[in-house]
């Protein structure tokens, strides 16, 4: 059966009213930017400002595949598994603007990039072994075992130290510790 339809189908619209489609300028990747994306209020704590930059979840698993070296997006899939596509997309776009990693392209057609992480990306790393020894310390597995030392195997401990006065800081000193 054939239907003579009188002014448009539904859904059509007029090429005035859809958004204009702008020349691709061969450029891979935004322009790279000099200041953080986002941070956290004025006054706010230094761990609100961290967490702002690198607390949602799948970020700092993210960063720890990355210590590895650069990788691609399928790599990333493959050592975060359960994470979605559009999520670690997201993430990867994100850390970007944090300049906590820079993507390299290695392909043009289609767009594919390589993902490293920043002289800032890796100082992440001493904060990321004190959560996974935290994690493995409170995991109640028996197995768990946080970071040993290769030389003798011995279970190694994390301490603060003041280069000016050459002694560690313990917690007994901490309601002297403050943030500049």
């Amino acid at each position: 059966m054939r239907r003579a339809w009188q002014g448009r189908s539904a859904g059509a619209c007029d090429a005035d009213t859809r958004p204009a489609l702008q020349p691709y300028d061969g450029a891979m990747t935004e322009p790279v930017r000099t200041q953080p994306a986002r941070t956290a209020p004025a006054g706010a704590s230094p761990l609100d400002e961290a967490v702002a930059r690198v607390g949602d979840r799948w970020t700092l698993l993210l960063v720890q595949a990355l210590l590895e070296g650069p990788r691609r997006f399928n790599e990333l899939q493959e050592a975060l598994p359960g994470i979605a596509p559009n999520v670690l997309s997201q993430r990867l776009k994100h850390l970007e603007r944090e300049m906590v990693l820079v993507s390299q392209p290695y392909s043009r057609r289609p767009p594919r990039f390589a993902y490293e992480l920043t002289a800032a990306g890796r100082e992440l790393a001493g904060a990321l072994r004190l959560l996974a020894q935290w994690g493995a310390d409170r995991s109640g597995a028996p197995d768990a075992e946080g970071l040993r030392h290769l030389a003798c195997g011995t279970p190694l401990e994390a301490r603060w130290y003041c280069p000016t006065c050459a002694r560690p800081v313990d917690d007994d000193d901490a309601g002297d510790l403050r943030f500049a």
